[in-house]
């Protein structure tokens, strides 16, 4: 935090070759992607993301036609560069209220207003990192605040994640949770399956941290501690190198091909041909009022403010600056949505989920990127058939614990006047369906207590008064 208050406020416009020295150097990308756990941990944690990635695209693709080899392409590539700059697996995941917007309201957004809105937010990212307005705005936000959005996006994707269990979902209408019937119990997507899934993980994974110390059994018997120490790190070694969320994934895309054979048969090679889309001022019209305002607040806010401050607290030693990721977040948008590709941005709950099962650098998005470059290539968009079989009881699975491991980071709230602000923001945000009314009300609490805090002795009215106070007080009353 230190080093980005320092070096960091400064617009990004005015240090280019200091950024470029420091981050697109062939010494900063092998450092970036130097593995600091094991090979099976970071390709684990490349898939930690996928539980909102594939739904969001899913939908769009099949609602309003949005080409899916060119978006497999483009966030392929987007994987690719961010994890060689920012060296953690920053996340790269769909604008999801341009993507709600898109899908939920009629008429359907096209995909040239998609892209028009996707432009018209990363322009506005673009400015605010560029000039440095996004490191003033990032530095003055309270961390309460900041934490209040953080756990009300986790409790959203966790609340998402059990209805994906639980009930039947129907992508081809809603990005949003739209439960039509409760799931079965057996099944090739049943609830069993999904049970099984989050068992695995729970026992291979755990509760994603360090167990603590039996200090107790520690002074009363040290041999025995430490014989059982011996054997509990064994263990959690072995469990510890599985790869439990990659088998998981792999699991679901096997049995996409068994839920449906016929893929296979009727499986076509080659991406689709890329072009500029053709944007009119009807399109850019319409995507910036219904696409590009509502997700301007929550792309400040989750993609770009939460994310530095989730970083901060999972990697210390990295140096993630607002300016960088409101710029990168700008950047991909501006050059990959005139193509058609998908909207865009990094979310704090793709950063935690992608932590949560083993992704400690850059490599483990690289991965990811490399994955989706030879999806897009050699699939294109007949992949929309493969991953419109894939169990949705699966990704449900994968975004709970992406969703718990968000709103985990607010726990370091130790007063309850932190603690009053991030509920209210968070409950407001949830309630509300709006992250930027969460921010404002619990911006409005914050100054709220401070000024009550305030010592007003030095205004003039209220110092007069505590003197006529005073006064009375040593003055004895007279004698009648």
């Amino acid at each position: 935090m230190a080093g980005e208050a320092t070096d960091n406020a400064t617009p990004l416009l005015v240090r280019p070759r200091q950024w470029w020295r420091n981050h697109c150097t062939p010494r900063s990308w092998t450092a970036s992607v130097r593995l600091k756990t094991s090979l099976s941990s970071e390709l684990s944690g490349a898939v930690g993301d996928l539980g909102t990635y594939i739904p969001i695209v899913l939908a769009l693709t099949l609602v309003c036609n949005l080409d899916l080899s060119t978006t497999l392409i483009f966030t392929a590539i987007y994987n690719i560069l961010t994890g060689l700059l920012f060296g953690i697996p920053m996340p790269v995941q769909p604008m999801k209220s341009i993507a709600a917007v898109a899908v939920s309201e009629t008429p359907h957004l096209t995909v040239s207003q998609i892209a028009a809105a996707g432009i018209c937010t990363a322009g506005t990212l673009f400015i605010l990192g560029a000039t440095g307005l996004m490191s003033f705005i990032y530095h003055w936000i309270p961390l309460p605040v900041v934490r209040g959005v953080q756990l009300s996006q986790g409790l959203s994707f966790a609340f998402s994640a059990i209805k994906y269990i639980r009930y039947d979902q129907d992508f081809s209408t809603t990005t949003s949770s739209k439960s039509t019937s409760p799931r079965s119990w057996l099944g090739l997507d049943g609830l069993v399956l999904a049970l099984f899934c989050l068992l695995f993980l729970i026992l291979t994974t755990g509760d994603g941290g360090v167990p603590e110390e039996d200090e107790a059994m520690l002074r009363t018997n040290p041999d025995a501690y430490n014989r059982l120490r011996i054997r509990r790190h064994r263990r959690l070694r072995i469990l510890s190198a599985i790869p439990a969320a990659l088998l998981v994934f792999l699991l679901g895309f096997i049995l996409c091909f068994i839920r449906d054979p016929s893929i296979v048969h009727e499986i076509k090679l080659g991406p689709s041909k890329i072009h500029v889309l053709k944007i009119t001022w009807e399109d850019w019209k319409t995507g910036f009022l219904r696409g590009a305002i509502p997700q301007i607040p929550l792309s400040v806010l989750n993609s770009v403010i939460a994310v530095c401050k989730l970083s901060t607290d999972l990697f210390p030693g990295m140096d993630v600056s607002a300016t960088g990721v409101s710029v990168s977040v700008g950047l991909m948008n501006l050059v990959g949505c005139w193509f058609g590709a998908m909207p865009c941005c990094h979310g704090a709950g793709g950063l935690a989920g992608q932590y949560r099962f083993g992704g400690r650098t850059g490599a483990s998005v690289v991965f990811l990127g490399l994955g989706k470059l030879l999806l897009g290539l050699v699939f294109g968009n007949y992949f929309v058939k493969v991953i419109s079989q894939f169990p949705i009881g699966i990704l449900g699975v994968l975004l709970l614990f992406a969703g718990i491991e968000l709103a985990m980071a607010s726990r370091d709230m130790n007063s309850k006047e932190e603690s009053f602000v991030m509920l209210v923001c968070a409950a407001v945000s949830l309630t509300g369906s709006s992250a930027a009314l969460g921010f404002v009300c619990g911006i409005v609490l914050f100054l709220l207590l401070k000024l009550r805090q305030m010592d007003c002795s030095n205004f003039g009215f209220f110092k007069a008064k505590s003197v006529s106070v005073s006064t009375e007080e040593e003055d004895p009353a007279p004698n009648p």
